[in-house]
């Protein structure tokens, strides 16, 4: 039996990276011709899936259009700069350090630990279900408009069979089932971002980010555009060519999943958590994939340092993101709808709508616009942050785990989130991250808090 390796076959890329050309605006049509031609697959909607059947010889073609498609002209490069210093030129609202900005203290980060993992895990089980599954689901099993956890329980067969469940998520994260917080990419790599400042400091380089993870970080646990990125590195291209040598990932979640800690270790200074972020970012991502590590980042630094006004927060995430960009649109139209809808499934349909047709459900775009459609709509409020963000579908459990990362700051405290959500964590995270183990979020804060307080 072969193992074949998902995500980094170039026959496998060039379909989604045609469909980031139509989004960039690169007249990309001849290639496109010439790989259909030959029997080339379209961009795979599920995020990992091979190009089916693919004719034997397509790969030095594929290899061939990849860098052909790298070097087409690029429009929107000129709204959506990647060097931080052209970013801050674009940025006529670059925060300055917030006034007033209080100590955060363990317990306002423990609470974000905790907020961060229960969005996460109630996101799970519906990772990967198209919209209309997760909605059949939640009303079938009483939990509609979304209010806790995920079941099976009172399922019927066929729903659970037209709409199965993510096979790897749901043994530990429906409601009869979750037993502390199992392992996840969302969790991992706030980790990943704790060991790198602990050994490096603020100051930490691109570089300091891709020796860490060759030496901890199991490389099938990335995914997507960290897993290119990865793959880059074993064949010896350097950062930040790992994020542009045939990476049509580079604007997708991953960066955004990759920023809580950076923004958390710098309250109310939303400006070096965002510089910190985009060292991060620029290892895996460009240009909107990097604006969505800098928004999180602002935006928690935002709310750590004493914040508690939600809108507040996105405010400053939307000043660190160049404004005639297309991630900031995204943004800008999910607060617009949440504010324009009472009813939130309808601002759902109106994102889905605008994204569907065009963009991958593990894009930046999409999520980054869902996600603040729910951080706005909710209002701040912890369950309706959380709940909000896993309802509209996308990647449910990034985005769930982001929202809840945020609403948890604003709480301040953990015992101010509901019980239903941090009972069940049982104060214990599982990681591959090596020195981690089963830790407890306790522990986490204490250790995150000690990066706050760093001289």
């Amino acid at each position: 039996m072969s193992v074949r390796l998902t995500w980094v076959q170039p026959e496998d890329l060039v379909g989604h990276e045609l469909r980031q050309a139509a989004q960039d605006g690169r007249d990309a049509g001849d290639i496109a011709k010439r790989w259909y031609a030959a029997g080339g697959s379209p961009a795979p909607e599920r995020a990992g899936a091979s190009a089916p059947h693919a004719p034997p010889g397509l790969r030095p073609l594929a290899g061939e259009l990849l860098d052909e498609l790298a070097r087409l002209d690029c429009p929107s490069a000129r709204d959506e700069p990647t060097e931080l210093s052209a970013i801050r030129d674009a940025c006529p609202r670059w925060p300055a350090l917030r006034a007033g900005t209080v100590d955060p203290g363990p317990d306002r980060l423990h609470a974000a630990w905790l907020g961060r993992a229960a969005g996460c895990l109630l996101g799970k089980p519906v990772e990967k279900l198209p919209l209309e599954g997760i909605r059949a689901i939640g009303r079938a099993t009483g939990n509609w408009p979304l209010a806790t956890w995920f079941t099976a329980r009172g399922l019927p067969a066929g729903l659970a069979a037209a709409y199965p469940w993510n096979r790897r998520s749901a043994p530990t994260s429906l409601a009869e089932n979750i037993d502390g917080m199992p392992e996840d990419d969302d969790l991992n790599f706030p980790l990943l971002a704790l060991l790198l400042v602990q050994r490096h400091g603020p100051g930490f380089t691109t570089d300091d980010v891709a020796r860490l993870w060759l030496a901890e970080l199991p490389a099938g646990r990335v995914f997507t555009a960290e897993r290119v990125a990865y793959r880059n590195l074993l064949d010896g291209v350097e950062p930040p060519d790992t994020a542009r040598h045939r990476n049509p990932f580079r604007e997708w979640i991953g960066a955004q999943i990759r920023a809580d800690v950076h923004g958390w270790t710098h309250p109310g200074d939303p400006a070096a958590a965002a510089g910190q972020a985009h060292r991060d970012a620029v290892l895996t991502h460009t240009a909107n994939g990097v604006y969505g590590a800098m928004f999180t980042a602002a935006a928690l630094a935002e709310a750590a340092g004493g914040e508690t006004d939600v809108h507040g927060c996105l405010a400053a995430g939307l000043r660190v993101v160049p404004p005639r960009s297309r991630y900031a649109a995204a943004v800008r139209l999910g607060i617009g709808a949440a504010r324009e809808e009472q009813d939130f499934d309808a601002v759902v349909d109106r994102l889905h709508a605008a994204f569907d047709a065009t963009h991958h459900w593990v894009h930046v775009l999409p999520n980054a616009a869902l996600l603040a459609a729910a951080l706005t709509h909710a209002d701040g409020d912890f369950t309706g942050s959380v709940c909000r963000a896993v309802s509209g579908g996308w990647d449910t459990d990034s985005n769930g785990a982001t929202a809840g990362s945020l609403a948890g700051l604003l709480a301040g405290r953990p015992d101010a989130l509901p019980d239903r959500w941090t009972a069940p964590l049982k104060n214990r995270l599982t990681t591959s991250v090596a020195g981690f183990g089963s830790i407890g979020f306790d522990t986490l804060a204490e250790l995150t808090y000690q990066e706050v307080r760093r001289p």
